[in-house]
Formats: structure tokens, sequence, C-alpha cells
């Protein structure tokens, strides 16, 4: 094991698997003599040389198209993009080729394409870098989504990634680069998509929390565990196509309970969906309806006072799980 900050993670992922394929590479905007924007392609341009780390023009729709039009001939490209509300630029090429050319072409067509992007608020950038689009992708057949919390998951899942033969949507929350964690040194350590990791047991309610709302999840279980004598069960998905339902309906079924923490706009949601699906399969085993909990129905504030109300806290948490109690 090895302690690494959520960027040396994806680094290391990076670094590992162009090393063992020589057909991973890597483009997008800055991201050889620049580092990348959060600095998570530091080095490779030295290590790799220009032809396997590209430096690509400001222009979405292109990075992503050539990254669709090398992964069919057989290359892997991962590309990055700064900032997930650009990735608007390039809904074409994801929605419209990256996720539909294996069906279009009847099976014969792999698009093996890894589209890395942070996202999140936090940092004061306003409402066109700070917005959570995860539930415009989970939305989307043929592509998978990843939105790992730890510095261990984001290095087994992007390695995972690379090797997929599908398109992958793979979504880092800004906040969680600097979060440091104990890392596998293995070489070949992947994580499988579709597994849901238990970050702490309990038998009272089950919160889901995605990408940095598990984290804010787990501080809030602490705050019930140790003023209301509540034990929240804190489910982190890791991945949300596919989604591991099953983990979550086992903890419900047990809990009776359920409260789903996001950071994304409350209409349409991944929350909505999510909540959705457990109600129509777990219904007789809850005892009180599924609550969420969501940024505010708002485009992302500049002002850091305004931006820190439009994205979920431990009180809201605390507050969603403390209603699902009020008729006992």
């Amino acid at each position: 094991m090895a302690v690494l900050r959520y960027r040396e993670a994806l680094n290391a992922a990076l670094r590992e698997e162009m090393a063992r394929d020589e057909n991973v590479m890597l483009m997008g905007e800055d991201i050889g003599v620049f580092n990348g924007a959060f600095k998570v392609t530091a080095g490779l341009l030295e290590e790799f040389g220009e032809k396997r780390v590209r430096d690509t023009p400001i222009s979405e729709n292109t990075i992503v198209g050539m990254g669709v039009g090398a992964a069919m001939t057989g290359l892997r490209p991962v590309v990055e993009l700064m900032t997930i509300n650009f990735s608007l630029l390039a809904m074409d090429q994801i929605v419209n080729h990256a996720a539909a050319i294996h069906y279009m072409f009847g099976g014969q067509v792999k698009v093996p394409l890894v589209v890395r992007m942070p996202q999140g608020a936090g940092h004061q950038l306003g409402p066109t870098h700070s917005h959570s689009f995860e539930a415009l992708f989970l939305h989307v057949p043929g592509l998978l989504v990843a939105v790992p919390t730890t510095a261990a998951d984001a290095k087994g899942l992007l390695k995972a990634a690379i090797r997929d033969d599908n398109p992958v949507v793979f979504i880092e929350h800004e906040y969680l680069y600097g979060q440091r964690g104990d890392v596998p040194d293995d070489d070949d350590c992947t994580l499988r998509f579709g597994e849901a990791a238990i970050r702490r047991e309990g038998g009272d309610v089950t919160i889901v929390g995605i990408s940095r709302m598990a984290l804010t999840s787990q501080r809030a279980a602490t705050v019930l565990a140790e003023e209301h004598e509540i034990e929240a069960e804190v489910i982190d998905p890791r991945t949300l196509r596919p989604l591991d339902l099953d983990k979550i309906l086992a903890s419900v079924r047990k809990t009776n309970r359920c409260v789903i923490v996001e950071e994304g706009w409350p209409h349409g949601g991944v929350g909505a969906n999510l909540a959705a699906l457990v109600q129509e399969q777990a219904f007789d085993d809850l005892d009180a309806p599924v609550m969420r909990v969501t940024g505010a129905d708002v485009p992302m504030p500049y002002s850091k006072p305004l931006e820190q109300i439009a994205f979920p806290h431990e009180p809201q948490v605390v507050d969603a799980v403390l209603a699902t109690f009020r008729d006992l």
C-alpha cells in the first residue's frame, strides 16, 4: 500500500496503463507541457513522448471526436476535458457517436474511449465550471459512468475504464484531488464497474452518497450516531452505469429507510432515478418515503457564501434522515 493523493492515484493509473499497453494515449487541453489543469498528467509527456501525450486546441467536440476515431481504429485514448461543463460542447460526439457506434455497426466496432472530466462546486469557479452533470450521462445507453470517491477507487476504476472496450465517462470531483488515501501498488489491481462500497455499516437508515457526497454522508452519519443514537449505513455507488442496485436494496431491506445525497440539481437527477428504483423494488420494506438531498435549483453562484449554500452539507443530510423517523 502507498498513501497517495487522489490526483496522484489517477496519475499512477495512467502511467501504469500506458506502460502496459502501447495503444493507450492521452489527449486534452494543456495535458502535456502544463501537466493538466489539476496536474493529473504530470510527467507523462516526458516519459511517453508527444505522440502518446497530445496537447489539443481548445475545442471539446474536436478532442472527443478525435478520441472516438482513434478508439475505432484500435487505440485506447483517454481524453481530458477541463471541466464537465465543457462536455456540453461535445455531447454530439459522446452521445451520438461514442455511445452509439457499437450498436450502429452491429457490434463489429468497439469504442474503448475514456473521457475524464472534473466537476463540482466549492472552488468559486462560478456556473460555467462548477456544475454536476452525472445525470446527463446516466441517461445514455452505451456509456459507462464512474464517480470515484477515494484515491484507491480513482486508480482502480480508471485502470478498469482504460481496459474496457466500451466508452466510459469518468467523473472526478475537484474537491477530491487533494484527498489522501491508501492505494494498492499492484499494477494489476483494478476495480469492477457495478460494485458499490459500504463506507459505514448501520442498521437504522441507508444513506447513499454520490461522489463527494459519500464523504459528506459519512460525516453526517457520525453526527447521527453521536447526537441522535441513529446508526446509518453509508453506501458509495462508485459507478452509476452499471449501478450496484442489489447492494443498495439489500441495505434498504435491512434498515427500512433510505436517503440519497447528491450535489446535482433536484429535477431529473441521479437521486430521483435511484429513489424511483428503490420504491419500485423495495416499497413494502420502506417505513418512510425515500428522501433526497440535492444541490439548490439554481446556477452555481460565484460568491463564496452563496456557493456554500448551493450544495449539500452535513446538517441537510441529518435533517433528511430525521425526517424519516418523524412518525415514530
